[in-house]
């Protein structure tokens, strides 16, 4: 379950008219912080940020599952994530299960340098033209 204070960014993001991909970043910032902290392990940077972005889509964020570059079971995950958006919990055997698995995975995929690693590796995978509207787009949204 998220935690309260990150609830209520996300709440005052979507209250503000940021976008989904915005709000679901509270999430993945959580996880981050919750490998960082020990909670729990993570095996590479990329499950961490799936891990978010699931709970994101759990807690009612209205994130769109992937449609390129992902395998078809990630796409039937996220939908299943998104239609249970508010529904019942997830039984506490297999929640358990869930966490134990985690806690065996190492805690370097919340490293700074894996964080930066991650972010090259997928920027370099965007055309030139979308890493440069990106670009426009964020020096228009910045604070003067």
């Amino acid at each position: 379950m998220p935690e309260k204070e990150v609830l209520e960014r996300v709440e005052r993001d979507k209250r503000q008219g940021k976008s989904p991909s915005t709000q679901a970043g509270e999430f993945v910032h959580e996880e981050i912080e919750h490998i960082r902290e020990g909670k729990h392990g993570a095996r590479s940077t990329k499950q961490a940020i799936a891990i978010g972005l699931s709970k994101a889509r759990r807690a009612g964020v209205k994130l769109p599952a992937p449609t390129e570059g992902t395998s078809k079971e990630i796409q039937e995950q996220a939908e299943r994530d998104m239609r249970s958006a508010g529904k019942k919990k997830k039984s506490p055997k297999r929640s358990r299960a869930t966490l134990r698995a985690l806690k065996r995975e190492g805690r370097s995929a919340a490293s700074k340098e894996a964080l930066s690693r991650h972010a090259r590796r997928v920027a370099a995978k965007r055309s030139a033209a979308s890493r440069s509207r990106s670009a426009k787009k964020a020096a228009q949204t910045r604070k003067k």
